[in-house]
Order: C-alpha cells, then structure tokens, then sequence
C-alpha cells in the first residue's frame, strides 16, 4: 500500500488548510453556523419521494444523454433493464491522453513550484511590480497606497489571457486579487490596531488588474510590458457601476449613492469566466467577511457577523459599517464585467446574475447565439446556478457590436438547479458506488426571475436578485457540498463542477448523503458533469453523473470515471476547472487533505483514457493552486497565500518563495513550458 504523507496539521481547519487562511480569506466561515438553515428537501429527500417517477427519469437520461456529445453522460437503460456499461476499462496503451504525456508529479510538501521532468518554470509577475506610469518599485518596507494602486495586486486568483491584435508575441492578462493577509504584508502588524495607511494598502491590494505580456520566442516565458496604455488596476475605491434590473432599487441605496448605481470597489474577487465577446468576468465571493455589526435583519443568510472584523475597516471608513450603512453589503456580491480592452471603461456588476458568494461565472452561447452563464455558490449546503440571457451576441469588434455586447448580461432568466439521483436505495454516506456502477440521475432548473418579474411566491423580483439565496431556499433548490468553479467544455458542451468538500454533510440537523453528495463528512470533494438536454444550454433539464470523487485511489469511496485507480494520482479538495486544447480538464485544489501541498492536475475528459487523471504541478508552502490557464505552450497559474501558516507573519515567515532567504514572501503568477520548446503534454 502506497504510504500517504503525513498531515500537515491537525487543526480542525480543513487540515490542510492554516487557521490563518481562515482567518484572512474567508473570515473563519467554515466556523460558523451553516448559513443555510432553510428546511427545504434536500436531494436524498426528494428521491425517496420519486421512486414512483423513476421510470420516467431514466427515460429521460436516455434521451438526453443520446443527444449530447458522443453519450458521454451515462445512458440509463429503462427501467427494469442493466444500466449502459459503466465497469472498469482498463488502461489504454502509450504515455497517456494528448496533453497528459508527461511524467506525475509525486505528492510533497517542498517549499517551490514542483513541475514535471523536462519543464521550466518562471515567475510572469509577482505581487508589488509597478504596472502602471509612475509607480514606484516595490519596497515592502515603505508600502503605500499610492504605490500599491500603480502596482499589481495581492493573492492572484483568477487569470484570463486575451489576444491583442496588431502587437505581436503580445497578450492581455487579467488576475483578480482575492483578499489581503495584512499580518504577512507589513512588518510588526498589530491585528487589533491596524493603521489607516495599513488598510490603505489594503485597499489598494484588493481588486483586478491588467497589464499586457509579451511572449518569448524560444520558451514559454511572459514577461510583463510595463506602463503599456491596457495596463490598469481596479481597487477597493475604484468605481463600478451596478446594472440590470436590481440597480436603483431601494436595496442597493445607501447614503453616499442615493441612486443605487455607483459602488466603490470591488472585493474577494475569486475565480471568473472570459467572455465570447472579449470581456472577463470576476465573482464576489467571501465579501461578508468585510463588514461589521451585522445582524438577523440586516444579513438575510450571508454570514456577516455581528461584531467587528478581522481588518477592522470600519474604523476608518462607515460604509463596512451595517448599523450606519445596512445597505452597502447588498453592493457585492455580484459578478463584475470588465472591458480590458478599453481602460478608460467603469466595470459593471451584474444584477441579473443574482447576489452570492460568486466563485466563477462561465458563459457558454447557445444555437442562437445567447449567452448562458453557470455559476456555484461556495457554501456549504449551497447552490448551483445559471443565467440565460435574452439577447444575442452580436459578431464583431464594431463599436456597435462591443456596446452592444455589453448589455448581454442584463437580461434573461436567472435559474437554480435541483437534482435527483436514480439509486436512492444505494446511497448510505460512505461514498460507495451504487450497483449500476454510476452516481447519476437528473435534474431541472428551477426559474427564479425574468427581468422585474420573480418566480418566486412571496419575494419581488429584486428581492431575489438581492437575496438570491433566500429565493434558492424557497424553491427547494438541492443543497450542495460547496460548488465552486464551473466551466462548460469547449467541444462537447458539458458542464463540469468543483464541488470543493463539506465537513458538515451527515452532520447532526444537517443534509445527509445524497447521489449528487454521497459523502457524509465529506473532506476531499468531487467533480459534476452535467449534460443539458437536446444539448441545449437554455434547456429547463439535465442529465448528470459525478465524474470525479476525490480522495486518495486506494480508498474504497473514491472513483475516476471508471479509470483504473492504481494509474492516477491522489487529488483533494477540486476548487478551480480549466480546459486545454485537447479537451482535457485541468484541476487546481484548496486545502489538499492528504498531506501533500496542493496542486494541479489534469485529467482525461473523452476516450479509452477518460478519467485518466495525472498531476501536473505542486504549489509552495502554506500555497493555493488558483486561475490555471493552459495553452498550447505553456500553463500559467497563480500561487495565491504562499507561506499562509499558523503562527507565520512578515517578521516570521514560514516560506522563502519565490525570491529565497531574506526575501518577502509574494503571490505570483507563474509560468510552466517544456524545456525542448514543445507543445504541453505531447
């Protein structure tokens, strides 16, 4: 038996994930009650109640599955007959999937970027280096907010890398800068008594930037071009415009903008999605974690606390104060729309996508050419979205076309899935595959608004925009174990899901194990593929089936879609999904719970190979695995929080990365190519 690396601590934080990360990124969610109370059914319920429609469901996971790519989704037989082959295949011939031939990376807990034999590895731009005209060199001991505004943003998550024509070798990056660590940013840190240039800095750290590469000839590096006019950076005091039709509602007013439409900043940007049209898109996330003296009447299921906060912004400016601004958290939480290619433009968020904790925004286009944008609430017990816009994308890079384009996403329909699986009886917490060898079934999606009109009895239509997971509890959506980044594949239109972990699953007065989450104490998380009927994204029903359940292969309660287990790596905690040209899924963790530091990892979506599943890198001490992009040449990915350990701070560290002993410890965007010159995994 393969002997598993020792836990890296025994806090009871997720394992491997530090107290400080808890502290800093999502302000100690996992420790707080369950937000979701709601006494909707959850999926185990609703099945036992439909044994009598199963028939039917099958049926209709036939249909739906003939219809999509290649009858990727298992195929149900009807009823009463066996279940479509879903045993075992044995491993296929050769080095492995294209894409994936190259050599595991063993698990480990090494204090670097760890990459495969015969790759090389660069750092594109670290947290601090100026990026725009005028900004000064980093000096961490002389850290402005001035400077920091001019300068690229701190915990990179999310990436995007855009064409940009007319220069060549040159593309556009976009990162989202999710949170602050302020105890390993400055130097003698008092966490009770922050300085106002502290939170200054903070303030500026937060947000997106852009800021134009340039691509070298021989290998995989980008370098960043500094002071290029795309260069920008969006803050916490930068100004967004709220759109769709929420904006201007009495919700969304506070003293400062008594028209409800302009908001400062944008905070706890995680993942994001780009756009068909050229633009990307950034998810609030955790931005409860901002504001203090919340209350029952004044939180509406977000998880704001009800005294002070950990950075203690309220101090210095009211609106992260509810009792004198009980409006201004309904003004995150939503996805934000950034033109990169216009620098002058004010970003706009998205009403019509509804308020949550936004981990990802993808947009996949319909037959006509309308955006629908999938979307996970990361919280426990929390829900599965998508948006299906009314309006057609218009081709081009016109004027007209751009201006147009971006008014896409505020109109349609937002939706919440509901799920129910075809083995109720062979579901019993343990993780266990059901006897027709497949976690699977079906599901609908459940309307919640259309414009200023809601679906949902007794809540108006921005009610439901504004609290949009209220609205999910009363339609009975299916609660699940922290969806997180969602990406449609690009060549067969399924959508995959990172459904990250859920201590709490089975927990005394909490949802129990159902076929969508069959894990009860759920620490290593899985991965939904989910087939829209007629493969049609603006469908009202689906087909779905796990593709992915985590965990170390040689535990019985994991599966790889069929793949032999003893030929694929252990992988923990899925959180962000991305695709490469061939079709595979690339997955990045946080929070690896089997002792090594997180990663990232691709695995085989199609063929004989399918579930074929292979890591690719490992991150440093204390690190997260974010916004992996993976090109034909290279794979970019940012390493978020490195040296984010119990007990570590500026005056303290607990890693040398990525400038060695002596250094400050920076998040990074970094770069991996093949050594030869060579195509990625080929």
């Amino acid at each position: 038996m393969r002997k598993l690396l020792p836990l890296l601590s025994t806090n009871p934080h997720g394992g491997g994930r530090s107290a400080l990360t808890c502290r800093y990124r999502c302000g100690d969610a996992c420790f707080h009650e369950v937000p979701n109370t709601s006494d909707n059914e959850y999926a185990g319920d609703v099945i036992a109640g439909a044994l009598s429609r199963r028939s039917m469901m099958r049926a209709a996971a036939v249909v739906t599955v003939a219809a999509t790519a290649g009858g990727a989704v298992v195929a149900q037989a009807a009823a009463g007959q066996e279940a479509v082959a879903a045993t075992p295949r044995t491993a296929g011939r050769g080095a492995g999937a294209k894409g994936l031939r190259f050599t595991p990376v063993a698990p480990n807990t090494d204090d670097r970027v760890t990459v495969p034999d015969g790759y090389a590895q660069s750092v594109v731009i670290r947290w601090g280096e100026p990026i725009l005209r005028g900004a000064p060199a980093f000096d961490p001991d002389k850290q402005t907010a001035r400077a920091q505004a001019g300068q690229f943003g701190y915990n990179n998550d999310f990436l995007s890398l855009l064409p940009l024509r007319g220069e060549h070798g040159r593309q556009v990056l976009v990162a989202n800068h999710e949170y602050t660590d302020e105890v390993l940013m400055f130097k003698g840190y008092d966490p009770e008594n922050p300085t106002r240039e502290q939170v200054e800095v903070a303030w500026a750290a937060h947000g997106l930037s852009v800021v134009v590469v340039q691509e070298q000839h021989r290998d995989g590096r980008l370098t960043p071009v500094t002071r290029h006019p795309l260069n920008r950076r969006l803050t916490a005091t930068s100004e967004f415009r709220l759109t769709g039709p929420a904006a201007g509602g009495a919700l969304l007013r506070t003293g400062a903008d008594p028209a409800g439409r302009t908001v400062l900043g944008t905070l706890n940007n995680c993942a994001g999605g780009t756009t068909p049209w050229g633009t990307t898109l950034h998810g609030e996330e955790n931005f409860n974690q901002y504001f203090a003296n919340g209350s029952s009447a004044t939180d509406k299921r977000y998880g704001i606390g009800s005294g002070a906060t950990e950075r203690k912004w309220e101090r210095f400016d009211k609106r992260f104060d509810v009792k004198q601004e009980p409006n201004e958290s309904h003004r995150f939480g939503w996805v934000v729309e950034l033109d990169p290619y216009d620098p002058d433009s004010t970003p706009r968020k998205r009403t019509a996508l509804g308020r949550f904790k936004h981990e990802a925004a993808q947009p996949r286009l319909t037959a006509d050419g309308r955006p629908v944008v999938y979307m996970g609430d990361d919280e426990r017990f929390d829900y599965f979205y998508k948006f299906v816009s009314s309006k057609r994308m218009m081709k081009g890079t016109s004027r007209k076309a751009r201006e147009h384009n971006l008014t896409l996403l505020d109109e349609g329909t937002l939706y919440v899935a509901k799920l129910t699986g075809d083995s109720p009886q062979d579901i019993d917490g343990t993780g266990k595959l059901p006897g027709d060898g497949e976690f699977d079934g079906s599901g609908h999606w459940i309307p919640l608004a259309t414009g200023d009109v809601s679906h949902v009895p007794g809540m108006t239509a921005e009610e439901v925009y504004v609290f949009t997971r209220l609205a999910g509890d009363k339609v009975g959506a299916t609660k699940m174990d922290r969806p997180e980044d969602v990406e449609p594949s690009p060549r067969t239109g399924r959508v995959y899901v990172a459904l990250t972990n859920n201590k709490d699953r089975g927990a005394a007065g909490k949802a129990g194990a159902d076929e969508a989450n069959p894990r009860n104490n759920n620490k290593h998380g899985q991965i939904l593929e989910l087939a829209e009927h007629w493969d049609d994204p603006a469908s009202d029903g689906f087909a779905w089936r796990l593709f992915l359940v985590a965990g170390d292969p040689e535990d019985p309660a994991t599966y790889f879609a069929g793949y032999p287990k003893e030929k694929v790596s252990p992988i923990s905690c899925p959180d962000n999904v991305a695709f490469d040209p061939y079709g595979n899924l690339w997955i990045s963790t946080d929070g690896n719970q089997l002792g090594s530091h997180d990663g990232l990892f691709g695995v085989a979506t199609q063929g004989e190979r399918r579930g074929e599943l292979k890591q690719f890198l490992t991150v440093p001490t204390g690190a997260e695995t974010c916004g992996p992009i993976i090109q034909q040449r290279r794979v970019l990915v940012a390493v978020q929080h490195p040296g984010e350990v119990d007990g570590a701070s500026a005056d303290k560290p607990a890693s040398q990365w990525p400038d060695g002993p002596g250094r400050i410890v920076r998040p990074s965007v970094v770069a991996v190519y093949r050594k030869d010159g060579r195509d990625i995994g080929v």
